[in-house]
């Protein structure tokens, strides 16, 4: 139990921190509402992130699956790091990736379709 209050208040205190913005950047919440917007825009082939996202899934996927590659039990600390790294790497991911899709976002608005800018 007390790794997960500490794990929450990680999460709290990095939520706080996102929601913010970086660097004049999106926030947390614009970014996690753009998700179903990226996903959306994946799937029908109008963004590029197919892949990106499909290694994010695998990533969601490998940290709340019960089948661990190091398990916590025996291995206690590594068992636990593996874990916290693929959470590292998605959190990363899916800011950078969100960033990247509200940036291509507001490039295609400005867009005038059958417009030939020189």
């Amino acid at each position: 139990m007390g790794r997960t209050l500490k794990r929450s208040a990680a999460f709290a205190a990095l939520a706080r921190a996102l929601a913010k913005g970086t660097r004049g950047g999106p926030s947390l919440g614009a970014r996690l509402a753009a998700l179903p917007r990226m996903i959306r825009a994946t799937a029908k082939g109008e963004y590029d992130g197919g892949l990106r996202l499909a290694l994010m899934a695998a990533a969601t996927a490998y940290v709340v699956s019960p089948i661990d590659l190091l398990p916590e039990i025996p291995l206690a600390v590594f068992g636990l790091a593996d874990d916290a790294v693929m959470v590292t790497w998605l959190a990363g991911s899916v800011l950078a990736e969100t960033e990247r899709f509200l940036e291509w976002e507001a490039r295609r608005s400005s867009v005038i379709p059958g417009h030939v800018v020189p």
